[in-house]
């Protein structure tokens, strides 16, 4: 029978890609993200007596993650504003799939969105997260999680032009040839 160490840092181990999407997801930046989920496991492994096996790992993970990334951006005293876009450009290769550059757009999206925002919406939407976890991550109550999803995904198919189901997909110059590439 594995000891609660072992028990501990198989949980953690599992967690490791999601707390790299997370991070990612709020960074914006690989090496960054890599560095903020690097600080995260290396606390939560000098705090794991504080952690309470059989309780949600993941969650107390996201915790530790989003407060260390809060911690770092009060040292620093200011980030780095990408409104126009320009430092999330060099990171990518600009993609000829429609699939990568619906991706872009999303991405561009979603960094529009107030922080407190797109947390919500990548804990709930993108880190399959409950309300009521994403909550406690937060540090928030449960309505003020849903409500901060429920805008955020207003907010997204605002500048995504979204109005239906038939905004998704190939658009109407591409459809006719898409569709002959299936017809046998």
């Amino acid at each position: 029978m594995p000891s609660e160490n072992q028990e501990f840092k198989r949980e953690m181990l599992a967690a490791l890609p999601s707390l790299r999407a997370f991070a990612m997801s709020l960074i914006g930046r690989h090496d960054r993200a890599d560095d903020l989920v690097q600080d995260t496991i290396m606390k939560a492994w000098a705090k794991q007596d504080h952690f309470e096996m059989g309780t949600n790992m993941k969650a107390w993970l996201f915790t530790i993650l989003r407060n260390e990334l809060y911690s770092q951006m009060r040292k620093r005293g200011r980030e780095v504003q990408d409104s126009d876009g320009h430092f999330t450009e060099t990171l990518a290769h600009h993609p000829e799939q429609y699939g990568s550059l619906d991706l872009q757009d999303f991405r561009r999206a979603l960094d529009q969105l107030p922080p407190d925002q797109r947390e919500a919406i990548i804990l709930v939407g993108a880190s399959g997260f409950s309300y009521e976890e994403a909550a406690t991550i937060c540090g928030c109550a449960l309505g003020t999680i849903k409500s901060r999803v429920n805008r955020a995904r207003q907010r997204l198919q605002e500048i995504l032009q979204v109005r239906g189901e038939n905004d998704y997909g190939p658009d109407e110059t591409s459809a006719p040839i898409t569709s002959r590439a299936f017809v046998s």
